[in-house]
């Protein structure tokens, strides 16, 4: 459980507003380039977050890192082609993004810290910064869990046999529970972390190899 202090909370909203926007507009966006305009009429392909935010699911990521916005809503009719490989494109979408928010906030972070480390705005900026790449890579990896209804769900779908994609499916139901007893006993938290961490201190060495490259 996260300590929400007041500079904890301060650096942790606009961390939160960003990952959630950015993640729900990819899924819009893909809904739509695939062929379906279900997310385009109900107002879901923008970066507003108010567009996107689900009330339980930011409780839960101010409370735990992990959480999730209002999902969009698709039709798989209207998409071309084979509907669960277009849905799990659209699935990847939104963690994608949030991988690659990660990967810039990290990349301004190591740019501000060489020019900036010694302003008096570089500890309220380094806060701010450590928790968009900290909450956008927890919000990849955390909706990559193959659990309705989060988005590897729909990815495990996209990748089985037709057969065995539909027994998965009639999971559906079932999923938000099964979630909620993950997330209140806290087993998900360790594995979690550990890939948070790698993804995390990968980004580092990359970005510290780019920057010290170009920097020199």
């Amino acid at each position: 459980m996260i300590n929400l202090d007041l500079p904890t909370l301060i650096a942790l909203i606009p961390a939160m507003l960003i990952g959630l926007a950015f993640h729900e507009f990819a899924h819009a966006w893909v809904a739509d380039y695939l062929g379906d305009p279900t997310s385009r009429s109900q107002g879901r392909l923008t970066i507003n977050p108010l567009a996107h935010l689900d009330i339980f699911g930011t409780i839960m990521i101010l409370l735990y890192t992990f959480g999730w916005a209002k999902p969009v809503q698709i039709n798989p009719y209207n998409f071309r082609g084979n509907p669960l490989q277009a849905r799990m494109f659209v699935s990847l979408a939104g963690p994608a993004m949030n991988l690659i928010i990660a990967f810039l906030g990290m990349l301004i972070w190591g740019i501000c810290e060489y020019f900036l480390q010694n302003s008096l705005w570089w500890p309220h900026l380094y806060f701010v910064l450590k928790s968009i790449v900290t909450l956008n890579i927890g919000l990849a990896i955390f909706n990559l869990v193959p659990i309705p209804p989060l988005d590897g769900f729909a990815v495990l779908g996209g990748l089985l046999p037709r057969n065995l994609a539909e027994k998965l499916w009639s999971l559906e139901p079932y999923g938000i529970l099964i979630l909620m007893v993950l997330l209140f006993t806290n087993i998900l938290s360790r594995p979690l972390f550990a890939i948070m961490e790698i993804i995390f201190k990968f980004y580092q060495v990359v970005i510290s190899w780019a920057l010290a490259l170009f920097m020199s």
